[in-house]
């Protein structure tokens, strides 16, 4: 509980007074028209026991209220915000913080001590004008690889949805859609993001939260250089349409003298070949999962000689011959026999086309009438010669199968050219 204004008055000179709270995008939430209620000295800060004002709002609709949970001081300290305690700039723990930038900022838990280290960061902060973050975090060096991987770049608003309904768990809550508390099933109680404490949060030791970001930083890929090393050009994929040569170069001149850059528009791709070998592996390692230009995000690999590349492809060739048939598919077709190899397209089970002399060693004895026999003996009428018509009741006579009349020679034909179909006569004769 907050203290009295007259209880103390030798401490009330260390009681804070602020006109707005220290926040991440996230706490404030997506709503540009927010309104706060203000509490002057309204609770305890939860890390150093002293009164400060205290800001509640709604982040949004649907959203549960949040609250400033320690005081300002405490939140400079660390550079985090007010309400999650998550680092302002990279949206991480401190744990995780400090470790991708190897800080070791013992801050004492005593009140004796704590209180004198917070009038010592006071000064601090008061000489910088609070622009830089006081204590060993303002002496930090550059971000880290780790730092870089984890960090979040976007709000993450769903960190704000209201608590679960404790009368919907036991099936009593009669609320329905107007409860402002979620309906959901509760996390496993044995799940160790379902105990986290304020303290270990902002003192950076035993967060659940924060290992369970480091054991995703572990497992997270990494770009190995090849074992050749002659190997010094790197692969760039996903360009598109607005990124060349010039911006390629214009970012990977920092890491070494480049020999070439070769650009493949239709596959989107370049191939960046630098002098040396250990400028390649520090492009790498930079660039790798973090290279972003244009609002485009870079795919970054090795490249590969062209002895390795002629080794990949007969891989793959061998790996296609010794794949295994699929289970459950038909077998092959077997082969068609022999007299219908000829039969392309199915004429009545005609047999095979051959030469009427190779066929028929004697040629079979004319029938029908005498008048019908020089149409299948001689041949062809002569052009501009009519045949009488067949006598009422008779048919005209044709040729038995597999043998053409004299003066013809066997041609391939489509069904609606096969002489022995009506209308085929016609089509011929006009």
């Amino acid at each position: 509980m907050a203290t009295a204004k007259g209880a103390n008055t030798y401490n009330r000179q260390n009681w804070e007074d602020s006109e707005f709270p220290i926040l991440c995008q996230t706490c404030l939430g997506d709503n540009p028209y927010l309104r706060m209620m203000k509490e002057k000295y309204g609770k305890e800060c939860k890390i150093c026991a002293r009164p400060f004002t205290v800001f509640r709002w709604c982040p949004g609709a649907r959203m549960r209220f949040k609250k400033t949970e320690v005081c300002q001081t405490c939140s400079k300290i660390k550079n985090v915000c007010q309400t999650c305690l998550l680092d302002l700039e990279y949206g991480l723990p401190v744990q995780v913080r400090d470790a991708a930038l190897k800080i070791q900022d013992n801050m004492p838990k005593s009140d004796v001590n704590k209180e004198y280290y917070q009038q010592n960061m006071e000064k601090e902060m008061s000489i910088n004008e609070g622009v830089n973050p006081a204590g060993a975090l303002g002496k930090a060096m550059a971000p880290s690889d780790m730092l870089l991987k984890l960090a979040r770049t976007t709000p993450y608003y769903k960190r704000n949805r209201p608590h679960i309904c404790s009368f919907w768990v036991k099936g009593e809550c009669k609320r329905g859609e107007e409860c402002p508390y979620r309906h959901d099933k509760p996390t496993d109680p044995d799940d160790p993001l379902a105990d986290q404490n304020i303290k270990d949060r902002f003192y950076g030791m035993n967060d659940p939260v924060a290992d369970k970001l480091m054991n995703r930083y572990s497992s997270m890929p990494k770009l190995d250089p090849p074992e050749d090393r002659s190997i010094s050009t790197l692969y760039v994929g996903g360009l598109g349409e607005k990124i060349g040569e010039k911006e390629l170069k214009d970012y990977f001149y920092q890491f070494g003298e480049i020999r070439s850059i070769n650009v493949v528009s239709k596959q989107q791709c370049a191939f960046v070949q630098f002098t040396s070998r250990s400028s390649a592996e520090t492009a790498a390692e930079k660039s790798f999962n973090k290279l972003i230009l244009n609002g485009r995000r870079l795919n970054i690999k090795w490249g590969k000689s062209q002895g390795q590349q002629g080794q990949d492809k007969e891989e793959d060739k061998e790996d296609e011959k010794n794949l295994e048939p699929v289970p459950g598919l038909p077998g092959a077709l077997p082969q068609p026999p022999e007299e219908l190899s000829n039969n392309f397209f199915n004429l009545g089970g005609a047999p095979p086309m051959h030469h009427p002399m190779h066929h028929m060693r004697h040629p079979m004895p004319p029938r029908g009438p005498p008048h019908m026999m020089p149409m299948f003996i001689r041949g062809p009428p002569p052009p501009g010669v009519r045949l009488p018509p067949p006598p009422p009741g008779m048919m005209p006579l044709r040729p038995p199968p597999g043998v053409m009349p004299r003066g013809q020679v066997p041609q391939m034909h489509y069904p609606s050219q096969d002489p022995n179909r009506m209308g085929a006569s016609s089509q011929q004769n006009g």
